[in-house]
């Protein structure tokens, strides 16, 4: 099949023209990008607190548990704003959401910068996480309606591998911001760090299109015929029963509850590296702060590429079941955190930590895609943003807990608590799996195979 033919064959699949392919499939790809690079430096007003608690440690009163319970309060926030904003995004307008959450959550961080209270801290950082929460559920909606089923979980891994990008932007934009600022202190990493996302979301506003209709296509037509059935099916379910009822569409299934256990154990494997291991460098192997934040630049790195190779992978090997790409990337991971504690800081640490980051972010980019089969065009920001409110749960909880143990200078049940978590997400993926149909429903007796 020459270049040709494969485009009318593309365009037939989706129910297009050529011509209409040609425009529907480059605004998709600008809708990736633009989205994806937005997100990417959003992290910078996000991660930053966690590369910030060393010089905040060492500048203020305030000890590690201070400011672990300080991460714990954006974790709730962030968690519980999705449980509301992916759906009130498909309502309201996805960019208007998406829009919002930057200039809100630069507004925020801002004014962290000025304070001196670790209260007020932590009511702003509280508002910041929900500022964020505005971005991701709405944004994975928007995704759904410029990718097709079949190529869902590559534009749900790409887009959540820049969120990998952004945290190795973070890691460096912190770093620059130590060094070209340093009698400002931790209060750096509030302001330089958040320069960029406000410029790009000007860009984003002006070139992203909602859907399809707004260039003047029509919807593209779903090739997979179950898929196409499934949204077809949801969009009766929401016009029967309400605005509201995907949320007891999604609860109701048992194996989407399943869903929201693995969500929150593999968010509490990602944050409970992300961000204490920066620290461990610090305390354990004795670096310096800057020195550690790049010595560790590796783990949100393996991050990004997890997460866009495990879930493309599975849109071709595994697209109607995604389940053993998690339990493969779980044992994974928790076998490389059982070893690190084992070796010393150098060219070990960092491959150790590039694959655990490959594998336990390769779970998240399965959840996203997941969510995008569940939901469909109709309410896969709905379903995204229930899987994020647990992940976030789970975020929340490591930020307690591991903050708690750090301050006693327990690290290894850091390492014990992750390897561990990491092996009960996938039994619970097994578990997921067990008479697993082929075939996707949606009637809401639990057989959901996406």
């Amino acid at each position: 099949m020459n270049k040709q033919e494969r485009l009318d064959f593309e365009a037939k699949t989706l129910g297009y023209t050529r011509e209409e392919y040609k425009k529907f499939n480059a605004n998709a790809w600008k809708v990736l990008l633009c989205f994806s690079i937005l997100y990417c430096f959003l992290y910078c007003g996000r991660l930053n607190l966690g590369l910030a608690i060393p010089y905040m440690v060492e500048q203020t009163s305030w000890t590690t548990a201070d400011l672990g319970i300080l991460s714990a309060i954006f974790f709730w926030t962030y968690g519980i704003g999705h449980l509301f904003n992916g759906r009130l995004g498909e309502v309201f307008g996805v960019n208007r959401f998406v829009i919002a959450a930057v200039l809100l959550s630069a507004t925020a961080n801002v004014l962290i910068s000025f304070q001196s209270s670790l209260i007020i801290i932590a009511i702003l950082w509280g508002f910041n996480g929900y500022f964020q929460s505005m971005a991701w559920s709405p944004g994975i909606a928007l995704l759904t309606r410029w990718w097709p089923g079949k190529r869902r979980g590559f534009a749900n891994g790409f887009a959540d591998a820049f969120s990998g990008f952004g945290q190795v932007a973070c890691w460096f934009a912190v770093a620059i911001s130590f060094v070209i600022a340093p009698n400002m202190g931790w209060r750096a990493a509030f302001i330089f760090p958040i320069i960029m996302v406000v410029i790009l979301v000007v860009v984003y506003g002006l070139l992203v299109k909602e859907k399809p209709s707004d260039i003047g296509l029509k919807e593209y037509e779903e090739e997979d015929k179950e898929k196409a059935k499934q949204e077809a099916e949801l969009q009766e379910v929401l016009k029967e029963k309400g605005k509201l009822y995907p949320y007891i569409h999604l609860f109701k299934m048992w194996r989407f509850d399943i869903w929201l256990l693995i969500a929150a154990g593999a968010s509490l494997c990602r944050y409970g590296l992300l961000t204490w291991i920066p620290t461990y460098y610090n305390e354990v192997f004795h670096v310096d702060v800057e020195a550690g934040i790049l010595g560790t630049v590796l783990l949100p790195l393996g991050m990004a590429f997890g997460t866009l190779s495990v879930s493309t992978i599975t849109d071709k090997f595994c697209p109607t079941n995604r389940l053993p790409a998690v339990i493969i990337c779980a044992i994974g991971a928790g076998a490389t955190v059982f070893f690190f504690p084992q070796v010393g800081p150098g060219v070990g640490a960092s491959i150790l930590l590039f694959v655990a980051g490959f594998f336990v972010y390769g779970i998240h980019g399965v959840l996203w895609a997941f969510a995008a089969d569940i939901g469909g065009r109709v309410f896969a920001g709905t379903a995204t943003g229930i899987l994020d409110w647990a992940a976030y749960m789970g975020a929340s909880i490591q930020a307690i807990f591991f903050g708690a143990a750090i301050a006693g200078g327990n690290w290894n049940i850091l390492f014990v608590t992750v390897g561990g978590t990491c092996v009960l997400v996938a039994v619970l993926a097994i578990i997921a799996g067990l008479g697993l149909n082929k075939k996707t429903s949606v009637n809401g007796n639990g057989d959901v195979s996406a």
